[in-house]
């Protein structure tokens, strides 16, 4: 008849689609993860079905995305398109992906962003939008539907303009990265629609975009970070008709390029915002000599900042760097500084002097030597100072080293690691207060009462030591890796250590003193000290058999079956015995066997799917949260049910993924007044198949009406209406 002849058609098509999407990529066929990246495709591959959650078709050629394109692909969570050609999106091609959290279209061809696209991408988290070529996001916002969304990457070279209601919609973001190197149109007050930005990343090339971006940012943005703009002098405020309290911690600067002019300006302002507490400058440039309006900077009052961080500065006549005098007064109030791989050379004693705060000093990877740090750390400079890395330096004498840090009288963290001493004298003079010093990888050739012994952790890691033989009661943590020991140092020296790591070296040998600091004549071995071979045997063996025989009577009496049944049982007495209403998503969660997965997916889902109206069916297979517990799965998808539908069969009684779910339903679903469940009888069965365990699932059998499936196909519409109905009920 016309009906078995079209099923027949349905049938043979979708073989033929899952044939061609296995042909098209292979990697489709039998798992979630869908990975068709750099297969040069210039079409999304047909076939794509519902139990895909990952789609990576990166690096390809593909130039559209057609409506039917991703129709099926109902539970996709991530959608990888970054890397092709695509010009053009049908306005429906997203409309089934309301499950997608993550959506990435960057570096492709769109000269234009629509709003219809993203409307029914309720739960996306992530959008990439980066590297296109549209100059603009529309009149509005094509974001209002995106309630969800954490994170969102747009711009491009040709990206020019932003307007009022571009973000409307959009209340919290985690990180807002704009790539506006040519933005040159900024209508103000265009970011204040996000009330909250953790983190905003912005390339920008205009001054005045960058100023009036900051006042509609003094709000809602933690941490901002400014890339490849050239800074220019700007004499209006940047607080312009704003008002406290502002929300601005940190601000980064990464590829700018500084003139001398400028410093003194951004000094200036920046003390405006009385929220800022952390400034860095990462891989930036400095077109100057250090030539600072001081005594205007020290006239504009105190600076908030507490932490400052200069990372791979670029000064191109650092040797001419001025002194920096009259900037004392800026500096009373840092605690962290860091300056690294920026090729400094000296503080002057005069300025060290003032920085009466400072806890964490950060010189490593510089031009430091000794002659320069004695100056540096002169008399009464760094008062406060409790952490120095001076590592990656030049540094050539560790006695005169020790000799400049000893005016250091509250120092306690010191690394001068990586620097070349070679040499280390007999006597040194440290910090009294030093409890934390690495000297790895300083060519050392030994260690001598050089090494303070107040130490609490010492690192002498990668040098050539043969031995170690120093008494430093306090020690707790000893790093000796990439040396020459060919034994280990003596308990007794270090009788307070709890942790060595002695990594390749050479050792060859252990002696019980190396490890318990006692003679071996003194010791009275146990039993178990004297055969702990047997001894673990014996108790290997012992705690073996007592397992044997809890797993033989677990299985025999069912305890494994009945902790199950306690779990879910407790879980279940902690929530309401019905879901309400807002909460129920699915009209039922079909309980099959796999070996019946082809009349239930491709006969019931159809038939129930399909029909107007269309019933939603929760099937493990595609709608189960991937990595998420197997019972915590089993029990929300059956309270967000109506119904719970069992199709039974042979093969369901003998399948343990069905007792698994049968398991975790018995207490919700069989209670005296519970009416949920739903028996679909595939064929024949008898309730005494059923196991013993599930008495009320037996006597349901006996006395509640269930549904048969006819083979007579004739019958089999009066079984669907009747299924309907139940559904409905």
């Amino acid at each position: 008849t016309w009906r078995v002849w079209t099923v027949y058609m349905i049938l043979a098509a979708n073989i033929s689609t899952e044939q061609a999407l296995k042909q098209t990529c292979p990697s489709c066929d039998a798992t979630q993860l869908c990975i068709c990246s750099s297969m040069d495709l210039d079409f999304i591959p047909p076939g794509l079905t519902a139990k895909i959650t990952v789609l990576n078709l990166a690096h390809n050629r593909i130039k559209h995305i057609r409506s039917q394109d991703l129709q099926q692909a109902v539970n996709l969570r991530a959608l990888l398109l970054q890397s092709n050609k695509i010009s053009s999106i049908d306005e429906d091609s997203f409309h089934s992906l309301g499950k997608l959290e993550c959506l990435d279209l960057s570096n492709n061809n769109l000269a234009h962003l629509s709003p219809v696209w993203f409307g029914h991408l309720f739960s996306l988290q992530h959008l990439h939008l980066q590297g296109n070529s549209y100059r603009d996001l529309g009149e509005s916002s094509p974001f209002s539907n995106l309630r969800n969304l954490s994170s969102l990457h747009l711009g491009n070279p040709q990206f020019s303009t932003i307007r009022q209601g571009n973000f409307e919609g959009i209340e919290l973001l985690d990180k807002l990265w704009i790539d506006g190197g040519n933005l040159s149109q900024y209508e103000p007050g265009s970011l204040k629609w996000i009330k909250k930005i953790n983190h905003m990343i912005i390339n920008l090339r205009s001054v005045n975009v960058f100023s009036a971006i900051v006042r509609d940012l003094l709000h809602s943005v933690t941490w901002l970070e400014v890339r490849e703009i050239k800074l220019e002098i700007e004499k209006k405020s940047l607080m312009q008709n704003s008002t406290l309290p502002f929300t601005i911690r940190k601000l980064t600067f990464k590829d700018v390029s500084f003139t001398d002019q400028y410093v003194s300006r951004l000094a200036i302002l920046l003390k405006e915002i009385v929220s800022l507490q952390v400034l860095e400058a990462i891989d930036c440039v400095l077109e100057g000599k250090g030539a600072w309006d001081t005594k205007e900077i020290a006239s504009s009052g105190e600076s908030s900042v507490e932490t400052i961080s200069v990372i791979n500065m670029v000064i191109q006549e650092f040797h001419l760097f001025f002194d920096l005098a009259g900037m004392e007064s800026q500096i009373n109030k840092l605690k962290r500084l860091t300056i690294a791989s920026s090729r400094v050379f000296m503080v002057p004693c005069k300025l060290a002097k003032h920085f009466s705060s400072l806890l964490y000093l950060d010189f490593h990877n510089n031009l430091l030597v000794n002659n320069r740090l004695n100056e540096t750390i002169c008399e009464d400079a760094w008062p406060s100072l409790q952490t120095l890395n001076l590592s990656q330096n030049s540094l050539k004498s560790l006695k005169q080293t020790a000799n400049s840090v000893t005016r250091l009288p509250k120092l306690i963290n010191l690394d001068i690691s990586q620097n070349k001493f070679g040499e280390i004298p007999d006597v040194c003079k440290w910090p009294k207060t030093l409890k934390y010093l690495n000297l790895s990888s300083t060519q050392i050739p030994k260690l001598t009462t050089c090494i303070p012994p107040t130490l609490e952790v010492l690192d002498v890691s990668a040098n050539n030591l043969m031995e170690f033989g120093l008494q430093l009661p306090f020690l707790k943590e000893l790093y000796l890796a990439k040396n020459q020991l060919k034994t280990l140092p003596g308990a007794a020296r270090i009788p307070n250590l709890v942790a060595m790591s002695v990594r390749r070296n050479k050792l060859n040998s252990f002696s019980r003193e190396e490890f318990e600091g006692v003679h071996v004549g003194a010791v009275h071995l146990s039993l178990m000290e004297c055969h702990k071979f047997l001894v673990v045997s014996l108790i290997c063996a012992l705690v073996f058999l007592v397992i044997l025989f809890l797993v033989a009577v677990g299985y025999k009496y069912h305890a494994v079956w009945y902790l199950r049944m306690t779990w879910a049982w407790l879980q279940a007495k902690r929530k309401p015995k019905r879901a309400p209403p807002k909460d129920i998503c699915y009209d039922a969660f079909v309980s099959y066997s796999e070996n019946d997965s082809d009349w239930v997916e491709n006969i019931m889902v159809r038939e129930l799917e399909q029909a107007c109206p269309p019933f939603r069916l929760c099937l493990h297979k595609r709608d189960f949260v991937p990595g998420k517990w197997i019972v915590d799965n089993i029990i929300d998808s059956i309270e967000k049910s109506h119904k719970t539908l069992f199709v039974l069969s042979e093969h369901f009684v003998q399948s343990e993924w069905c007792r698994y779910e049968l398991d975790f339903s018995h207490f919700r679903l069989f209670d005296e007044n519970n009416d949920a469940a739903i028996l679909v009888l595939l064929e024949p069965i008898q309730s005494k198949a059923i196991p013993k365990r599930f008495c009320k699932l037996r006597k349901i059998m006996n006395t509640k009406t269930y549904l048969e499936w006819p083979l007579e196909e004739e019958q089999q519409q009066m079984f669907w209406f009747n299924l309907k109905i139940a559904l409905k009920s």
